[in-house]
């Protein structure tokens, strides 16, 4: 009988083990941190919570943009997003091109919003645009 218990509990902890390792797998937040380390883009979202802001990486550089609902012709909808830097000493080497990208990226998931960035992501921005 302890034996069959034993093999039982055994079992249990496997699964357990397993679990615990899918779900480690499957975390958005580990995903947002090999993003970042790699040098890649990830979004890392709450579409339907409004009033948590999300999380984007891009060339190794963290950004937070922050959502504002508003209305459009049909419906509420997130209509004003402000994008700030983490770490702006984490901008260098980013281009007036890599912005765009980012812009585009965020109008996919919100396309009624306008996307204001925050300082010194506009400087650039305001820099390149007064040069043209």
């Amino acid at each position: 009988m302890a034996i069959i218990l034993f093999r039982i509990l055994l079992v249990i902890a496997i699964a357990l083990l397993i679990y615990t390792w899918i779900q480690y797998l499957k975390n958005p937040e580990r995903k947002l941190r090999l993003s970042r380390e790699n040098q890649g883009f990830y979004l890392l979202d709450e579409q339907n919570n409004n009033k948590k802001n999300f999380q984007l990486t891009y060339k190794g550089c963290l950004f937070i943009g922050e959502k504002y609902l508003g209305t459009t012709e049909d419906a509420f909808e997130v209509v004003d997003i402000h994008v700030t830097v983490k770490n702006p000493l984490e901008l260098r080497g980013l281009t007036r091109e890599d912005l765009y990208f980012l812009e585009q990226e965020i109008l996919i998931h919100y396309p009624h919003a306008s996307i204001t960035w925050k300082h010194p992501i506009n400087e650039l921005i305001i820099t390149e645009i007064t040069k043209d």
